[in-house]
């Protein structure tokens, strides 16, 4: 049924003390981050005992105290806030030179300390410091504040990222960007090494991600399981590290005339760190309430000056995460059904392994992270600019457990001498290497702006099957003719993986043309190399290794294409508060052809600037990767009577493809439409309000297996079997589809409580529609056998299986040397429709709100410390069965019934929290997690 595709998890004699013994590592390698943290908490307090106190006040123009204004070394977080009274202390080493003093509505001073250690500050009120300038991702004309920006754009700091407490960046997004979702799925193969994400339920391959403004490469994994994301490859973004992030530009609209292919839902712009001053070392460590899943990890973020001319900072970061396993008691009825076996047998399995020997959560994970950002003035025109970065990624995770009543034996491979055959456990290890990399120059001669770049980037993934073997009866030979699988089968595999990179160069020209007038104009040439990289013949050949078939000779091969465009951007201010913006680009592709896309956005200002209407409408594309053009990964099976049959994923340029008329594919076409409007009625309070619909046609997807339709006389019955083939899947340009929406985004700060200050903000999504519109475009001869490649699993997947809304409401308060941040994030509910369960039912996850804890203090200039206490209630997802029609009334009215729809759904409770595909927030629940902060 479906043990050919699902990856249980459970573990035999050998791999358990083999956990016992990393767990052993782990606790020493813990010990050992304690007594290096002791060490430089020492070495530290040797610095304070050396440094000075500086005091003093600050007050505004006319001479009023001011309370709360942060008082820090430059280009530094690290420091103070004044009391009420307007006064402050702060120890500070003798080698500091300046403090640097920040309060919302007034402009920042610089100022050099005294001998005396004595100030008096006076800051002046600088409306125009109120919003944080932006490198847009809006308009490639020029730059913008946010609120005068025609298109919805969230700015997101570094500090906002670490409070959540979340371990990687993907993670932290989840609960700061209400329309951003991602979740680690309970059955993971390849899909551990990154888990996919998306915005505003568009999948990962619709949202452009940018590093400091140029296009980042996409990982080389495409998601073939029932998960969201499925058949799209996205960016890995869990492999950019926190501590190298200034500040994350989130673009929510269609932004293809701008960038190009794959900015449909928008665009996600990461600006990395440019401090020269101010480097730090950061320890981290973290575990869940189960006491598992403890993770260790250590960064280090530094800058320089370079000859007065230039900068480089740069970031290391190192992190262990261990397993976290979530099983189920497995029921006995249901695994005797399913596997045709003895109940006794099952029962007495069960007794030793009442969950399977299932190992089902989260992986084990270790990350190593490197990347460097910087610049140099060559003259007072020129700027060398550059960054690179480079990350590895070892996973650790696990496939079903083989019981002993469904795999009889395992032919004296894999169990010690001598000990009882219990089953075996295979384990999946994926080794991911991912690196970027961008050299260019920015010139600004006679008003032209002129940015020339090259970008390099690459994904390359392994896989390891290990604690397995090849099972099949059928295969290669020796001289003699005896098989060399079964008893002769090796028991490590190693199954091949994917490549990817890409070599991007751009030119962009702007200029303001005048004080109302700005025009920008440039060109982009992208080459793309795609590479299915064979595994051990073991691995595949007559069926491969049980668990996971690595990649075969006949499917593992190169890749590459190329494309060239070019966009034209105007930006009119027609009066003082009205601007209207254009922007056209055509491009072409060497494998598709060509797409010409626009986009008009426009804004107006009124009541002093404090309220901003904007809307835009736009056309987008996206062009087929070249992971669903060439990926093809066959099965095979032997069927008595026939021999070989091949089943599993077809290219579309494949011969299987072809008989049954499937076409080649071609680019998704998108329309935006985007109204909203955004508000300061103070200097402290704001909100934006944003509609938008999103129309794709053609859209790709990987459909469902397609088998013969049961009536010999159907054409696809004949062309299926006159080719030896049981089934197959194949990517499509197969239905339109369309999303809308609301985003809502408030804040509002400095409110005075007792002797700190308050910020609430609210955040919030709200999905209208998410559907299907007109019918699913199947090729001809699947239609006429009356089955369809979307069925109502993949239907669910798309549309219905993300939060129908998602809420944030975050508390921030500041007392002195504390700061407390308290975030509830509802979840609203989501519906699907697992495979394998009855029609006229469907699955329902309940709206659950997760609270987020976390405080920090700041002992000294030097050391701060961070405490997190993520999901403090442990709330865990909760589902339930909904009917559709009097049939599935009938099914709920019938205990016996519900247990038989439950146990196909979870694989008889292996999966009860999660459903074996069905997806939500987080199944681990409470977490803590402590950083310990030291300033260098």
């Amino acid at each position: 049924m479906i043990f050919s595709t699902m990856h249980v998890r459970c573990i035999s004699v050998a791999v358990r003390l083999q956990r016992q013994a990393a767990l052993f590592q782990l606790h020493t390698k813990l010990t050992a981050i304690y007594f290096f943290m002791l060490l430089i908490l020492s070495c530290q307090l040797s610095i304070a005992q050396s440094s000075r106190l500086v005091s003093g006040v600050v007050k505004d123009s006319a001479g009023i105290p001011l309370p709360g204004v942060a008082v820090t070394f430059k280009n530094s977080p690290v420091g103070t806030y004044t009391d009420s009274d307007g006064k402050f202390s702060i120890p500070v080493r003798k080698s500091a030179k300046h403090l640097s003093f920040s309060f919302i509505g007034f402009a920042t001073v610089d100022v050099a300390i005294p001998e005396s250690g004595d100030m008096t500050i006076a800051m002046e009120e600088a409306t125009s410091q109120l919003e944080e300038v932006v490198i847009s991702v809006g308009s490639r004309a020029s730059q913008r504040t946010i609120t005068d920006t025609s298109l919805p754009i969230d700015n997101i700091s570094v500090k906002d990222l670490e409070s959540t407490g979340q371990l990687t960046f993907d993670k932290a997004l989840q609960y700061r960007v209400p329309s951003f979702n991602t979740v680690q799925t309970p059955v993971n193969d390849a899909t551990s090494l990154l888990d996919p994400y998306e915005i505003r339920n568009m999948g990962p391959s619709r949202t452009l991600i940018l590093i400091n403004g140029k296009r980042k490469n996409s990982s080389a994994l495409i998601y073939t399981q029932t998960s969201p994301g499925r058949g799209e490859s996205g960016v890995d973004i869990s492999a950019i590290p926190v501590d190298a992030i200034k500040r994350i530009e989130v673009l929510r609209d269609g932004a293809s005339a701008q960038y190009g292919s794959d900015a449909i839902a928008g665009v996600m712009n990461v600006i990395l760190k440019d401090d020269t001053e101010g480097g730090s070392v950061t320890l981290r460590t973290g575990i869940t309430s189960e006491g598992d899943g403890k993770m260790i990890g250590v960064s280090l973020n530094n800058g320089a000056t370079l000859s007065n001319k230039g900068y480089i900072n740069y970031t290391i970061d190192l992190s262990k995460t261990g397993l976290a396993n979530r099983p189920g008691i497995v029921d006995a009825e249901g695994e005797a059904s399913d596997f045709g076996a003895d109940i006794n047998q099952v029962k007495a399995f069960l007794a030793i392994k009442p969950d399977a020997g299932n190992i089902n959560g989260s992986p084990e994970t270790t990350a190593s992270k490197f990347l460097v950002n910087g610049g140099i003035d060559l003259d007072e025109h020129t700027e060398l600019y550059y960054n690179a970065a480079y990350i590895y990624k070892k996973v650790n995770s696990f496939a079903n457990y083989r019981t002993p009543y469904w795999r009889p034996t395992d032919y004296g491979l894999l169990t010690p001498a001598g000990q009882q055959y219990l089953g075996y456990l295979p384990t999946f290890d994926g080794d991911l290497n991912d690196y970027h990399g961008t050299i260019g120059f920015k010139t600004n001669k006679n008003g032209w702006k002129t940015d020339v770049s090259f970008t390099t980037g690459g994904n390359r993934q392994l896989y390891t099957i290990s604690n397995s073997l090849n099972r099949n009866t059928t295969g290669l030979t020796d001289s003699e003719g005896n098989l060399l699988y079964r008893e002769k089968s090796p028991i490590i595999f190693r199954a091949g993986g994917y490549s990817f990179s890409h070599n991007v160069g751009n030119i962009d020209i702007s200029r303001s043309i005048s004080e109302k007038v700005s025009v920008a104009f440039g060109s982009e040439f992208r080459s793309e190399n795609f590479e299915i990289i064979e595994g051990d013949l073991a691995s595949y050949d007559a069926g491969g290794a049980d668990s996971f078939a690595g990649n075969s000779a006949e499917n593992s091969f190169k890749s590459n294409r190329y494309n060239f465009g070019g966009y034209l951007d105007f930006g009119i201010d027609l009066t003082e508060n009205f601007l209207v913006n254009a922007t056209g680009r055509y491009e072409n592709y060497s494998d598709f052809g060509d797409a010409f896309v626009y986009k008009l956005s426009t804004r107006y200002k009124f009541w002093g600037d404090k309220i901003t209407i904007r809307g835009s409408v736009s056309t987008g594309f996206r062009a087929p990767s070249l992971h669903q053009i060439n990926v093809q990964k066959a099965q095979y099976g032997f069927v008595p009577g026939e021999g070989i049959q091949v089943s599993g994923l077809v290219n579309n340029v494949s011969p299987q493809a072809k008989l049954i008329g499937v076409p080649k594919l071609d680019a998704e076409k998108s329309a935006n439409i985007s109204i909203g409007i955004g508000a300061k009625p103070g200097e402290n309070f704001n909100f934006t309000v944003d509609y938008y619909n999103i129309k794709v046609k053609d859209r790709i997807v990987l459909g469902n297996d397609i088998g013969p339709s049961g009536n010999p006389d159907a054409s696809l019955d004949k062309v299926l079997t006159s080719n030896n083939i049981v089934g197959l899947s194949f990517f499509a340009n197969s239905v339109d589809t369309r999303t809308s929406g609301i985003d809502l985004v408030a804040s509002y700060k400095n409110i005075v409580i007792g002797s700190g200050t308050l910020r609430f903000n609210l955040a919030g999504n709200y999905t209208l529609e998410n559907k299907r519109e007109g019918r699913v475009k199947n090729p001809a001869i699947i239609a006429e056998a009356g089955q369809t490649v979307l069925n109502a699993t993949q239907e669910a997947l798309m549309f219905s299986s993300r939060p129908k809304y998602k809420v944030i409401l975050g508390a921030d308060y500041t007392l002195g040397k504390f700061n407390f941040t308290l975030t509830n994030t509802v979840f609203g509910p989501t519906k699907f429709r697992n495979a394998g369960m009855n029609k006229n039912l469907q699955i329902e996850f309940l709206t659950k709100a997760i609270t987020d804890l976390g405080i920090s203090y700041q002992f000294n200039p030097v050391i701060s410390a961070t405490f997190n206490a993520n999901n403090i209630f442990n709330v865990l997802p909760e589902w339930k069965f909904a009917s559709l029609n009097a049939e599935g009334d009938a099914i709920l009215n019938d205990p016996a019934a519900v247990k038989v729809q439950s146990n196909l759904i979870t694989f008889n409770q292996r999966y009860s929290r999660m459903t074996y595909d069905g997806y939500h927030f987080s199944q681990l629940g409470t977490m803590f997690s402590m950083a310990l902060n030291v300033k260098i």
